[in-house]
């Protein structure tokens, strides 16, 4: 089995990634996903959010407003950091569970674990390698505005709050472009693609 932790900026291109990785064959765990099943209503997570910031993160149906709660977090770091506590330890609970999952239905699979905030969290050294989707912050900030309707402020906002682009490519093992096509991005997933399989190949020799 090999852990590949895929990650990248905001609007550089990383679903893309993840996507093309899951036509490919591997199996793609979103911590996105398991980010809004962890606080499903229902759950202890939700009623230890509601605890911690009060009633005013939940919509009319009793639900998690993300937007409020990312309203209330945003600027704070240190409310920032009871919300990562609070969240965190499920999430990986609900990661593990699945990548014990796939590697019991394929030794030899593997496994992408895409995570919008690995660097931020320290988990880059949890893999065996971590591919890092990059794009400038610029071309970022322009795609948010124009491709999902951000305002300008708005976006650098967004942008600002994660990781140093710096800060992230050291941490990569693989530098994916994020600048060019869709395509561009595709073609150089299925390279890293060909590469990986070939490594897991030789392991059997």
């Amino acid at each position: 089995m090999m852990r590949i932790g895929l990650t990248g900026g905001i609007a550089a291109g990383k679903s893309v990634a993840a996507h093309t990785f899951a036509e490919l064959g591997a199996v793609l765990i979103d911590h996105d996903v398991l980010a809004r099943r962890v606080v499903a209503p229902g759950t202890v997570v939700l009623d230890r959010l509601v605890e911690r910031f009060g009633e005013e993160v939940l919509d009319a149906d009793g639900a998690l407003d993300r937007a409020a709660l990312g309203h209330l977090v945003f600027n704070d770091p240190a409310a920032r950091a009871d919300l990562d506590a609070i969240v965190h330890p499920d999430i990986h609970r609900l990661a593990a569970q699945e990548e014990a999952g796939a590697v019991a239905a394929d030794a030899d699979a593997i496994v992408v674990h895409d995570i919008p905030l690995l660097v931020e969290t320290g988990q880059e050294e949890t893999f065996h390698l971590v591919a890092v989707v990059d794009a400038p912050a610029d071309l970022r900030i322009r795609r948010l505005v124009e491709q999902r309707g951000l305002g300008l402020p708005d976006a650098r906002r967004r942008v600002a709050a994660q990781a140093d682009d710096a800060v992230r490519l050291a941490a990569a093992d693989v530098v994916l472009p994020g600048t060019g096509t869709e395509d561009e991005l595709r073609a150089a997933v299925r390279a890293l693609w060909r590469r990986l399989q070939t490594e897991v190949e030789e392991e059997h020799e």
